[in-house]
């Protein structure tokens, strides 16, 4: 059966309102991203302690994810109404931080959107095989938060890495440990790396498995069927879901839809049945992990 499109349950008007960027919401979301970042930092040098050292390596992971989306979204030129400022504040003020090239992302991530709910999806390797054992999932959590998949990653990264394309990088880190040396904190720099290889990957897994892996069937073109959103809590939004990504089934249906006007089209498209009959909404992230995984057999 072909999809309904988007366009029976809003109206033209409606959804050229939903995709309509904003400068300044969108100067809004990256200022808040870095506030926290600071703010976490902070908080660790200014009480430094086990409790506030854990919530600053908490927040900065989850921090680190949004910066993450700051680059997905610019890479859909979804978050400044300016093409320019999506394309500089994307790359430099998101992407340089997290050792990734804009325009590499984009060219993946575009064909992610093109191959949804097909053999051809780029991203489909990290969730086919959802629903998994509860013992797999704890294994793959369990790598994650030991470090191993993080120092996995880093060490595919290095292995590419070229002073020449990835200095900023250097220079972001560099300027990075010099202001914290300056505040009187150098040794809270390690809490970004702590952040990255330890708390980050699990963030990650967490969102892939709440976008695609706890979809009803990732093989249909439905979008409701290859895809999910996570209804999230306000404690979910700051650690794991940053910048409401956790509206993805959203985002699948419209991605020139800026990240700050998701929430007004799931409500829109709530009220008007266009999910009825679909199983393809969590609510937080305990329902992501419960549905991630294998029913026990019946005894």
């Amino acid at each position: 059966m072909k999809p309904a499109p988007i366009t029976d349950f809003l109206s033209k008007d409606e959804l050229a309102a939903l995709m309509r960027p904003s400068n300044l919401r969108g100067a809004w979301t990256i200022a808040v991203n870095w506030a926290i970042i600071a703010f976490a930092f902070v908080l660790a040098i200014a009480w430094p302690n086990p409790l506030t050292i854990v919530l600053a390596v908490l927040l900065l992971a989850g921090r680190q994810l949004g910066l993450g989306i700051i680059v997905h979204d610019c890479a859909h030129h979804a978050l400044f109404a300016s093409r320019r400022a999506n394309e500089i504040a994307g790359q430099w003020l998101a992407g340089y931080p997290m050792n990734t090239s804009l325009a590499k992302y984009r060219s993946y991530h575009l064909k992610h959107h093109r191959f949804a709910g097909t053999p051809q999806d780029p991203d489909i390797g990290f969730v086919r095989a959802y629903p998994v054992t509860r013992a797999s999932l704890r294994r793959k959590f369990v790598r994650d938060l030991t470090g191993r998949t993080g120092v996995r990653d880093l060490a595919r990264e290095l292995k590419t890495f070229r002073l020449a394309e990835q200095w900023p990088w250097v220079a972001f880190h560099l300027a990075l440990f010099t202001a914290l040396a300056l505040a009187g904190g150098w040794w809270a720099y390690g809490l970004w790396w702590a952040a990255q290889l330890f708390v980050y990957p699990a963030i990650v897994r967490l969102r892939q498995i709440g976008e695609h892996g706890v979809a009803e069937e990732r093989s249909d073109l439905d979008p409701r069927r290859n895809t999910s959103t996570t209804v999230a809590r306000w404690w979910e939004k700051l650690f794991v879901a940053p910048n409401d990504v956790h509206f993805h089934l959203e985002h699948h249906l419209a991605a020139g839809v800026p990240p700050y006007r998701l929430r007004a089209m799931h409500r829109l498209l709530v009220a008007r049945g266009y999910y009825d009959g679909f199983q393809c909404i969590s609510r937080g992230y305990a329902d992501v992990i419960r549905r991630a995984v294998q029913p026990l057999p019946a005894h």
